[in-house]
């Protein structure tokens, strides 16, 4: 198979950069695949937010997988002119089913389902020549340019004192996730951004008794970043920056971990005030799994009982790709900052044949590098270097 592009990544980065070369670029579908160990490309994305309960997307309508920035208003408008319940104020923060009908639509108009190949990538070399991944199937696969777009979608953040083997205490964002309750129960969300919220809100609308549990206040914002760094108002001072430690700083400082959306602030504290949501500014400081249930102690000293716990803490911060990125870069010398993330040029190279988006992107593309508006912007990126 004499390709030209290979992506590692069939989430929303993976299928919007595909998009991207296929229509942008101009790169032949003969030419590029994206590898991805799911049986369809955005699963991750699809399971993990159907198990949170999402109703709207936190970014704006302009943030999504196609070419042009306005394509889901388009789609939007051609399935009801009136776009009634399809957006959410402000900025026109797009209902997910909406979004994932309008990736759908992305998908099967680049054929992308035909470029998957369903394996997971387990190794990485690059030379001179190509770059060449090695597959979970015993296939290796060679191209002229590797895109990272791993995220951390498999890197579930669990306390330390949460256990693993404990079928009533689980993660809703570990793989095979399968511990939703299907009886009413009690349930404990441990977790303070809008996922805990989220996921509260909808074991609430199916009848469970919840409590909420997390160590700071609710902190409400729109965004999990300023809007000011999607443009020069906050980029052009963090390009200036050439010191990679005060940029991870900088990163750090501006993403607002463990918030929420003013709606789903103000459903929360209705809930709480109408006495379904016992809701607490605590620690877990001892977990009892006993036959009958779950003992809880809380730094408040109050003590829960419950019949099933769900994690919401987010995923770690650790650099995706584990023991097969180390490798690449040990095997390559490629170069990382102190936190461990890829120092890559303006063109989002780590290597001259190696190109990576996402988390790992994050060093050069600012906070918002993560999200749907960072695989638009590292799509503009990886055209610009194409296209010369």
């Amino acid at each position: 198979m004499d390709l030209e592009w290979l992506i590692i990544g069939g989430g929303i980065h993976g299928a919007h950069l595909a998009a991207r070369l296929l229509g942008d670029a101009g790169v032949g579908p003969e030419r590029l695949r994206v590898i991805d160990p799911a049986d369809r490309l955005l699963s991750r994305w699809r399971t993990c937010t159907a198990t949170t309960g999402m109703d709207y997307l936190r970014s704006s309508a302009v943030h999504h997988i196609d070419l042009k920035p306005f394509s889901l208003q388009h789609f939007a408008s051609s399935r009801n002119g009136r776009k009634s319940g399809l957006f959410e104020a402000p900025f026109d923060r797009p209902a997910l089913d909406l979004f994932n009908d309008h990736c759908d639509r992305v998908i099967e108009r680049f054929q992308l389902a035909d470029l998957h190949i369903q394996a997971r990538a387990q190794a990485c070399t690059v030379d001179c020549e190509s770059a060449a991944v090695q597959l979970s199937d015993g296939s290796e696969l060679e191209a002229e340019h590797l895109v990272l777009a791993i995220g951390a979608a498999e890197q579930a953040a669990w306390p330390e004192w949460a256990p693993r083997n404990e079928p009533r205490v689980r993660h809703v964002f570990a793989p095979g996730f399968d511990s939703w309750p299907t009886a009413k129960e009690t349930v404990i969300v441990v977790g303070g951004g809008i996922s805990a919220g989220q996921i509260a809100l909808r074991l609430l609308g199916e009848g469970h008794r919840v409590h909420l549990v997390s160590r700071h206040p609710l902190r409400q914002h729109l965004f999990d970043s300023d809007p000011g760094w999607l443009g020069p108002n906050q980029m052009t001072s963090f390009s200036r920056e050439r010191d990679h430690d005060r940029r991870r700083s900088l990163i750090t400082m501006a993403r607002h971990r463990g918030s929420v959306t003013p709606s789903v602030w103000r459903r929360l504290r209705a809930a709480t005030a109408g006495g379904g949501l016992g809701w607490h500014e605590a620690r877990v400081e001892q977990l009892d799994v006993e036959a009958e249930g779950l003992a809880v102690r809380l730094s408040t000293d109050a003590v829960l009982g419950a019949d099933r716990m769900l994690l919401a803490t987010g995923f770690s911060p650790s650099r995706p790709g584990a023991k097969m990125l180390d490798d690449l870069v040990d095997s390559a010398g490629l170069p990382c900052a102190r936190c461990g993330y890829p120092i890559v040029d303006s063109a989002l190279r780590w290597h001259p044949r190696v190109h990576v988006t996402g988390p790992l992107a994050e060093l050069e593309l600012g906070p918002v590098s993560r999200n749907i508006a960072g695989a638009r912007r590292a799509g503009d990126r990886l055209i610009d270097a194409v296209q010369g």
